[in-house]
C-alpha cells in the first residue's frame, strides 16, 4: 500500500459529498514514486478546498507521512519568499544537509542569511534538493492553499518543483480559485476541479450541521447556496423566519462576492473591539496571536475574539498561539469594511511592534501614511534594497514607487521612481534597455525630457513582462507629477507619456486610476491637444461620452493622415464610439506597411486589432480571425503579450458564436491567464464577454448571465468599464430570458438614460433593443420595429440578426405568425452567412416553432414524448446538465443523453438550446393556441 493509500473513515469524519474527489486524489498519488505526484485542486470560494486540504493532510500523517504546508497570505504577496518561510520553517535545522552554495541561497532567499540576491534558478534547485534528502527517510505531502495570494518568487519555486517529482515520495496538493489565476505555471500538472455538492449532499450537510432547521428552511438554504458547502453552514444564520428567504444579497452574485457580503454583515455585529482585533489579525496576515494582542487595544485576545469566534468567523488555538480565519474571505470583509482611519490605526500598531522584521514593518508604516514621510519613505528604500538582496525585483518596485509616493522632496522622489524604473525593467530580457535609457536620462539632468519617455516605456514594458498594472500606473503618474516640464502642452515626452497613461487606465478599469490623468489634462497649458483629449475621452468611459467628444473625433477622422501614430491613435478613440469603419482604409495602409518591414512592429499590431474589431462587427468574421492570427504570431515573435489578449479576444468571439466552445473557453482562458495576475481588469473582462456571447447562442442563459453580470452590475453601466457598453445586449438577454425581468428593465433603463444611444445608429439599435426585450406588453413591438429601422444597411449584421430574432420570438408569441417568420427568416439567414451555427439553430427553432405544419405541432402535443422523456426534456430546457438531470432522476448520465437523442428528432430541433421553445410549442398545440 503507498504512503498515502487510505483506510476507510469514520462517518462522523467523513466530508459529505467528496467521496469521489478524495477518491481521485489518492488514486492520484498511489506510485507518487513512478510519475511524480503533483495536482492542482480547484473551485469557487467557498466550495471546501481547504476542507479537502485538511482531510488529504490528517490521513496523510496517520500514513507516517511528514506533512509541509503553506498558505497565501493577501496582505504578505508583496515580500518576496514568504510562503516559502513558511513551508520550510520546520526544515530550518536541515539546511546543513545541503552542499554550502545551495543552503546559502536558500537561507538568503528565506530571509535566514545574508549576502547578494542568489539566481532563482538557485534557489529553487537547493529547495528541491533539500525536499529530496528529507523525502529519502520520511515521505513527504507538499500541502499549499490560496495558491494566488503566495508571493510570485514562492509561487515560481513551487512551479519548479512541482514538476520534478518524479522518481521521488514528495506529493504536492495545491488549492486556488477556479477565477484565480497566478504565475503558477501548472503545463504538466493534473488539474482536479471541485464541483458545487448535488442535492443529496447539500440535504446530508445541512441535516448534520443545522439538525433543527424545518424542512422549508431547508430548502430555501439550498436554493441560494447552489451546492456551495460554505455557504450551506453559513446561510442558516440569516434567516428571517423559519419559512423566510435569506437576506442579505440576492442569489445572482458570484459566490465569493455573496458570501463576502453574508460575512460583512455579521462582522458589523460584533462589538468594536472584536472588530478591531479582526483587523490588526487581517493586516498582520499570519494569525500570530501573540503578535495580534501586542498590537491590539490591550485587552486579552482570545477574551476579545471570543465573539467572533463563537459565531465561527474565526479558530484559534491555543497551544500553538494561532488564529485563522474560516474563509479568506472574512479577512478580506473584514478589511474592506474598515474605515480609512481604522485601517491606518492598525497599520501603526503592527509597525510598531514589528521591529525586528523591517520589510513588514516599513510597508505597515507605508500603508498608514496620509501624506509625505520622509522616514517612512526611507524605510521603504531600505527594505527595497532588503527584496533585492532576496532577488525580488518586483517588490523592490512596489517598495520604492511606495517610498517615491511618500517623499517630500522632488529630488528625492525623482530619485526612487528611477531606481524602480531601473529595477522594473531589469527584471528580464529587453526591459533592461528601457532601464539604462531612464538611467541615463536622469544622471545626466532630474528634469530631462528623455526620462519620461523612458518612464512611459517602462509602464509598458512592465505590465507587459511580470509587473502588474498598479505598479507601472504609480510609476509613471509619478514621474508625470515630478517632472519639470510645466506642462507645456507642446512637450513631446510629456505627451507621449499622457497617451501611455490613458493605456494603463484602460487595463485597470479603474475610476481613480484616471483621476492623476484628467488633473494632468486640465493643466495642459494653453490647451490639450485634441487627439489626446478625444483618446482620453473615448476610451474611459464610452457610456457618458458627450456631443463634444463626438464632434472632436468626427473632425479628426476627418483629416486622419498618413503618420501612423496618429491613424492608429485616432483607430483607438474610434473603437466605441462605433467610428472604426472610417479608419478602415488607413489601417489597412499601415498593415500593408508592416508586412513590409517599414512600420514598427507595435503600430502594425495596433492596427491589425482595429481592423479585427472592425471586421466582427462588420461580419467578416473569416477576416477577422485570420488578422488576429497574424498579429498573434508577431506578439510571440516580438515579446508583446499585453497584445495578444485583444486579438485573442476576437478570436475566442467568433469560436463561441459559431459554436466551438472548447476553442472559446480556450482563448479566454489564455486572456484571463495574462490578465489576472497584472492587474489587468478592462482585458479579463474581454474574457467574460466572450463567454456570453458563447452561452447565449446555446441558450445557457444562467451562465450567460453570470458571465455578463462579472463586467457590471446589472442597473448600472459601470462607469470607467468600456466593456459595460459591448456587453449591454448580452446582459439584457440574458437577465431577460432568465427570469429576471426587474434587472433586464432595470439595465434598460440604465442604457436608455445614459450617452449610448448617442454614440452610434449601432448603439441607438441596441438600446432600443433592450428596451424592447424588457417591456412585456404590446410597446415592445413598436421599440423593436425602431431598432431593426436602423439596420438596413447591413453594416452589422450579427447584432442586426440577434435583434431580429427577438423581434420574431415576440411576435411568434404575439400569433403575429407572418411578420414573425419574415423577421427569423432574416435571421438566420444571417446566422448563417456568418457560420454562427448556435444562432441559426435558435432562429431555425422559432421558425418550426411558428409554424403549424411542423412535425412537433402537427401531432398530438406532448403525446409525441413519453412521460419520461417529457420530464427530461423539461429539466434539460432549464439548462441542467446531463449529469445534474441524473442526480435528480436517479440514472445514468449516459442514459440521460440516451434518451435526449432520441428526443431531438421527435421534436424535430437539432440541439439543447432549441428545447425550450420547441417545448412552449408543445404547450401551444395541446391548448389549441
Amino acid at each position: 500500500m503507498n504512503d498515502l493509500d487510505h483506510p476507510s473513515r469514520p462517518a462522523s469524519t467523513r466530508l459529505i459529498g467528496r467521496d469521489e474527489d478524495l477518491e481521485f486524489i489518492w488514486s492520484h498519488f498511489s506510485g507518487s514514486a513512478i510519475h511524480g505526484a503533483a495536482l492542482l485542486l480547484s473551485g469557487e470560494a467557498g466550495i471546501g478546498k481547504t476542507a479537502v486540504l485538511d482531510a488529504v493532510a490528517t490521513q496523510a500523517r496517520d500514513n507516517g507521512v511528514r506533512v509541509l504546508r503553506a498558505s497565501g497570505v493577501q496582505f504578505e504577496a508583496d515580500i518576496g519568499y514568504a510562503g516559502l518561510n513558511q513551508l520550510l520553517l520546520p526544515l530550518f535545522d536541515s539546511f546543513a544537509l545541503l552542499d554550502p552554495g545551495h543552503r546559502d541561497a536558500l537561507r538568503i532567499a528565506v530571509g535566514i542569511g545574508s549576502g547578494p540576491a542568489p539566481n532563482p534558478l538557485l534557489t529553487s534547485t537547493a529547495a528541491l534538493l533539500l525536499l529530496r534528502r528529507i523525502a529519502a527517510d520520511t515521505p513527504l505531502l507538499i500541502v499549499v492553499d490560496d495558491l494566488p495570494w503566495l508571493d510570485r518568487a514562492t509561487v515560481s519555486v513551487l512551479g519548479f518543483v512541482a514538476r520534478r517529482l518524479v522518481g521521488s515520495r514528495i506529493s504536492f496538493l495545491a488549492a486556488s480559485r477556479v477565477t484565480s489565476d497566478s504565475f503558477f505555471q501548472s503545463s504538466g500538472l493534473t488539474e482536479h476541479r471541485l464541483r458545487p455538492l448535488n442535492d443529496r449532499a447539500a440535504t446530508e450537510l445541512l441535516a448534520r450541521t443545522h439538525p433543527g432547521m424545518s424542512l422549508a428552511a431547508r430548502r430555501t438554504v439550498a436554493d441560494k447556496a447552489r451546492g456551495n458547502p460554505l455557504a450551506l453552514v453559513e446561510l442558516p444564520a440569516t434567516l428571517d423566519g423559519e419559512h423566510e428567504a435569506v437576506t442579505g444579497t440576492p442569489s445572482s452574485v458570484p459566490p465569493g462576492e455573496r458570501l463576502q457580503n453574508l460575512f460583512a454583515s455579521r462582522i458589523a455585529e460584533l462589538p468594536r473591539q472584536s472588530r478591531e482585533l479582526l483587523l490588526i489579525a487581517a493586516l498582520e496576515g499570519t494569525g500570530d496571536l501573540t503578535a495580534i494582542e501586542a498590537a491590539g487595544p490591550g485587552h486579552a485576545v482570545i477574551d476579545v475574539l471570543e465573539p467572533a469566534e463563537r459565531d465561527r468567523l474565526i479558530t484559534i488555538s491555543a497551544p500553538s498561539r494561532k488564529l485563522s480565519f474560516r474563509h479568506p474571505l472574512i479577512g478580506s470583509a473584514v478589511v474592506a469594511q474598515a474605515t480609512a482611519v481604522d485601517r491606518r490605526r492598525a497599520h501603526q500598531a503592527l509597525a510598531a511592534i514589528l521591529t525586528d522584521q523591517p520589510e513588514r514593518r516599513a510597508w505597515h508604516l507605508g500603508e498608514a501614511a496620509t501624506g509625505p514621510d520622509e522616514t517612512v519613505a526611507d524605510l521603504l528604500e531600505q527594505a527595497a534594497r532588503l527584496r533585492l538582496r532576496r532577488g525580488d525585483a518586483l517588490g523592490a518596485v512596489a517598495a520604492l514607487t511606495r517610498a517615491a509616493g511618500l517623499s517630500p522632496a522632488s529630488a528625492d522622489e525623482s530619485r526612487r521612481l528611477a531606481e524602480a524604473a531601473y529595477v522594473g525593467t531589469d527584471a528580464g530580457g529587453e526591459l533592461a534597455d528601457a532601464s539604462r535609457l531612464l538611467a541615463g536620462a536622469r544622471r545626466a539632468d532630474p528634469t530631462a525630457q528623455d526620462s519620461l519617455h523612458a518612464a512611459a516605456a517602462s509602464a509598458l514594458l512592465l505590465i507587459n513582462e511580470e509587473g502588474d498594472v498598479s505598479t507601472a500606473h504609480r510609476l509613471l503618474v509619478g514621474a508625470i507629477e515630478a517632472g519639470g516640464h510645466g506642462y507645456d502642452a507642446s512637450d513631446d515626452a510629456l505627451v507621449e507619456a499622457l497617451f501611455t497613461l490613458i493605456t494603463i487606465c484602460w487595463y485597470s478599469a479603474d475610476p481613480e486610476k484616471w483621476t492623476p490623468l484628467y488633473r494632468a489634462l486640465d493643466r495642459l497649458k494653453p490647451a490639450c491637444p485634441d487627439l489626446l483629449w478625444a483618446c482620453a475621452h473615448t476610451i474611459a468611459d464610452p457610456a457618458r461620452t458627450g456631443p463634444r467628444t463626438l464632434e472632436v473625433l468626427d473632425t479628426l477622422l476627418a483629416n486622419i493622415g498618413d503618420d501612423l501614430t496618429r491613424v492608429v491613435r485616432i483607430g483607438v478613440c474610434s473603437i466605441y464610439p462605433d467610428r472604426l469603419p472610417a479608419v478602415r482604409e488607413a489601417s489597412l495602409r499601415l498593415v500593408e506597411q508592416g508586412r513590409a518591414g517599414d512600420a514598427p512592429v507595435r503600430r502594425h499590431l495596433v492596427a491589425l486589432m482595429h481592423l479585427c474589431l472592425d471586421y466582427y462587427s462588420a461580419g467578416l468574421w473569416d477576416e477577422a480571425v485570420q488578422l488576429a492570427a497574424e498579429g498573434i504570431v508577431l506578439c510571440e515573435e516580438h515579446g508583446y503579450g499585453f497584445y495578444a489578449c485583444k486579438l485573442q479576444y476576437v478570436q475566442a468571439l467568433v469560436a463561441g458564436a459559431r459554436g466551438d466552445v472548447e476553442a472559446s473557453e480556450h482563448l479566454a482562458e489564455e486572456i484571463v491567464r495574462w490578465a489576472a495576475p497584472r492587474g489587468a481588469r478592462a482585458a479579463h473582462v474581454l474574457a467574460f464577454h466572450a463567454r456570453g456571447v458563447t452561452a447565449l447562442g446555446s441558450g445557457d442563459f444562467e451562465a450567460a448571465y453570470e458571465q455578463a453580470g462579472e463586467i457590471t452590475t446589472p442597473g448600472t453601466l459601470a462607469p470607467f468599464q468600456p466593456q459595460a457598453v459591448v456587453g449591454a445586449l448580452d446582459l439584457v438577454e440574458a437577465a431577460a430570458k432568465s427570469g429576471r425581468a426587474a434587472e433586464a428593465a432595470a439595465h434598460a433603463a440604465a442604457m436608455r438614460e445614459s450617452a449610448m444611444a448617442g454614440l452610434s445608429p449601432r448603439h441607438r439599435m441596441i438600446v432600443l433593443a433592450c428596451e424592447a426585450l424588457a417591456t412585456p406588453d404590446d410597446d415592445a413591438l413598436a421599440l423593436f420595429e425602431q431598432a431593426v429601422s436602423l439596420a438596413e444597411s447591413g453594416d452589422w449584421p450579427f447584432d442586426t440578426a440577434r435583434v431580429r430574432l427577438f423581434y420574431g420570438e415576440r411576435l411568434r408569441r404575439r400569433r403575429a405568425t407572418k411578420e414573425a417568420r419574415r423577421q427569423l427568416v432574416r435571421a438566420s439567414e444571417a446566422f448563417e452567412e456568418l457560420g454562427a451555427a448556435p444562432w441559426t439553430a435558435r432562429a431555425q427553432a422559432e421558425l418550426r416553432a411558428s409554424s403549424r405544419t411542423t412535425s412537433a405541432a402537427g401531432r398530438s402535443g406532448k403525446a409525441v414524448l413519453t412521460a419520461q422523456e417529457q420530464e427530461i426534456a423539461a429539466l434539460a430546457a432549464t439548462g441542467l446538465t446531463n449529469k445534474q438531470i441524473a442526480e435528480r432522476l436517479f440514472l445514468s448520465h449516459r442514459t440521460i443523453g440516451t434518451h435526449l437523442y432520441q428526443i431531438y428528432p421527435k421534436l424535430g430541433i437539432s440541439s439543447r438550446a432549441a428545447l425550450r421553445d420547441a417545448l412552449a410549442a408543445l404547450d401551444l398545440t395541446d391548448t389549441g393556441g
